[in-house]
């Protein structure tokens, strides 16, 4: 059988081992730039783009004759080389991996790259981009026509100051590579700032660089009431921000809300333990919605966007939950309830902590009108310090929704 050639481009001509390759094949497949270096060679071309249609015309001619795939770089790492893999038999398909665009951009930018955290984010839709973009020091993104780095420098600079991180904005250090390969490449560096008032070339790569101040707490999970800020000891006692963590079952990706997060106790525990999952923190208080940002901070919670607001007319404009915690209802548990079990996920989960008698008896059936299955559970906390004293507290019904 006949085989299919998949070459990885790095320079602005191909090498002879290249040519000699391509000169076997009767269709050439890529980018009109890329399959331009071949014009040529006495083979057919055809453009990459739409696949379905690159794909459908490999496969017609595979039988009749060698077919070649030009991609930039190395075609497995982030690039075509894994729907290659993925449509065609492995048995058939010769990779010829080049330098990649992360190697060539990191050697430009003389730094090293296999302490980076490397991301793409061509065609990703994502929620908030600055929850994937500030919990490492180092960070290398393939972007795209949306994810442009001047845009992604503004949406950093937009939250840093919505939750007062005005120090981390300044002291961001930002590095793009341009049109890798190519005469016209070239290097920016500077500060967000400057990087938000630039215009790129399409073709980049960007790369974050943050000071190491990353947050040094030993554990990932289990912060006690001490280590948080919050007032007047308006907190989420650790034992039932245990259990109801327990309940959530929270995934490793997707949205949570935490409806009344007061000090956001709950969404720093969540938050740290899942640093791709995106929390909303929604809180009407403006004394709890500064410990919510003091503890993203300190906590390094970049994940965590506080919400100024009511519910449930501030859950409005966020995205639909994969998880819902109510912790605090301020009088509209029904409104809350009935608009998170219609936007929850199939498959999601709906928690509400109850003390007093009126949520314990509303929440569950509530739940159940919107078609939620409930479960619950008491939970009596008898806390000994350590000296010896016997603390006791007001037992606590988790009362769980499952969609």
């Amino acid at each position: 059988m006949f085989k299919l050639h998949v070459l990885g481009i790095a320079e602005s001509a191909l090498s002879s081992e290249q040519e000699q390759i391509l000169a076997n094949c009767q269709l050439i497949v890529g980018t009109k730039r890329l399959t331009g270096l071949a014009a040529h060679l006495p083979c057919r071309s055809i453009e990459i783009t739409p696949l379905a249609t690159a794909f459908a015309a490999i496969r017609s001619a595979l039988p009749q004759g060698n077919v070649a795939v030009l991609a930039r770089g190395d075609p497995p790492f982030y690039g075509i080389g894994r729907r290659l893999l993925a449509e065609f038999p492995q048995g058939i398909i010769q990779i010829y991996p080049a330098i990649s665009s992360i190697q060539r951009a990191c050697a430009l930018f003389k730094i090293t790259w296999d302490d980076a955290r490397i991301i793409s984010l061509h065609g990703r839709k994502c929620d908030h981009v600055p929850g994937l973009l500030l919990n490492h020091n180092k960070i290398l993104a393939l972007t795209d026509g949306v994810n442009s780095p001047d845009k992604i420098a503004g949406l950093l600079l937009d939250y840093l100051q919505l939750i007062g991180e005005t120090d981390l904005a300044g002291n961001i250090k930002v590095l793009v590579a341009e049109d890798l390969g190519l005469e016209n490449e070239k290097i920016f560096s500077g500060t967000l700032r400057q990087a938000y008032r630039q215009t790129f070339s399409p073709l980049n790569i960007l790369c974050l660089l943050a000071p190491n101040s990353l947050d040094d707490t030993p554990f990932r999970f289990g912060l006690t009431e001490n280590l948080l800020q919050h007032s007047r000891g308006l907190i989420t006692k650790n034992e039932v921000r245990a259990a109801t963590l327990h309940q959530l079952q929270l995934p490793a990706k997707g949205v949570f809300w935490d409806v009344g997060a007061g000090s956001g106790s709950l969404s720093i525990e969540a938050a740290r333990s899942n640093p791709e999952l995106t929390v909303y923190a929604i809180e009407h208080k403006e004394e709890e919605l500064e410990n919510i940002k003091n503890n993203i901070v300190k906590f390094r919670c970049y994940n965590i966007v506080p919400v100024f607001g009511r519910a449930p007319e501030a859950l409005a404009g966020l995205p639909d939950p994969d998880r819902v915690f109510i912790g605090g209802s301020g009088g509209a548990l029904a409104g809350i309830i009935g608009l998170a079990a219609e936007r929850l996920a199939t498959g999601g989960s709906l928690v509400v902590n109850g003390v007093i008698e009126k949520t314990i008896r509303m929440a569950p059936d509530l739940m159940t009108q919107h078609g939620l299955t409930v479960t619950s559970a008491v939970l009596q906390i008898s806390r000994t310090e350590p000296n010896g004293n016997v603390r006791d507290f007001n037992p606590i019904t988790i009362m769980t929704g499952r969609r």
